[in-house]
């Protein structure tokens, strides 16, 4: 008997770790964006509008921020290189694809500021519409939640307001009422355009 109520005490325990960790993590999340709001979402329009000149995506490879791999989208191939912040070939193969160089530094020296690991832009289809996301991932120095090692925070700008269960939870459609799930994660509300994961992958 003993056992058995030692085993409820352990479940039911385990239970309110995991309740708390995940409000610690949603508590977390919302302070995060919104002490941080106007530099990300600076950071979002920044790359879109670098975006849209010629795709590109950035990732910092080192936990300094000082070395960063680009890769430039092109009609036919994807470049991959890989640069310290302050060399000289960075800015000159930026020129080379005819790429917004002052844009895109300012947008690193912008990225180094706030910890942001990762900018991608994704594509996907709504009714056979294309649509796009941009994801912005960060690894927060003031992370404190239970879970907090190798936990990355992810947002996803979209374009247009998007749908959400009575949880929060990023759905397809309104009448479907399926979860829409980015890169195998579930993203949940800040607010109309705006959502966040706590990841364990920074993308």
């Amino acid at each position: 008997m003993r056992s058995k109520y030692l085993s409820l005490f352990i479940w039911l325990s385990s239970l309110i770790f995991i309740g708390s960790s995940c409000s610690t993590a949603k508590n977390f999340s919302t302070k995060f964006y919104y002490e941080h709001e106007a530099t990300l979402n600076k950071i979002e329009q920044s790359y879109k509008s670098c975006y849209e000149q010629h795709p590109f995506t950035i990732v910092f490879t080192d936990k300094q921020f000082s070395t960063l791999s680009i890769e430039i989208i092109t009609d036919t191939l994807t470049y991959i290189y890989q640069f310290d912040v302050h060399e000289a070939r960075l800015a000159d193969t930026l020129n080379k694809y005819q790429l917004n160089t002052a844009g895109i530094m300012e947008l690193i020296t912008q990225m180094k500021a706030i910890h942001c690991l990762w900018l991608n832009n994704l594509d996907y289809y709504v009714d056979e519409r294309k649509r796009s996301v941009v994801l912005i991932s960060i690894k927060p120095v003031s992370f404190n939640s239970p879970f907090a090692y190798k936990k990355y925070y992810i947002l996803s700008y979209f374009s247009q307001p998007q749908y959400f269960d009575e949880a929060g939870r990023l759905l397809v459609k309104r009448r479907l009422r399926k979860i829409h799930k980015i890169n195998g994660e579930i993203f949940r509300r800040i607010n109309d355009k705006i959502c966040y994961t706590i990841s364990g992958r920074f993308r």
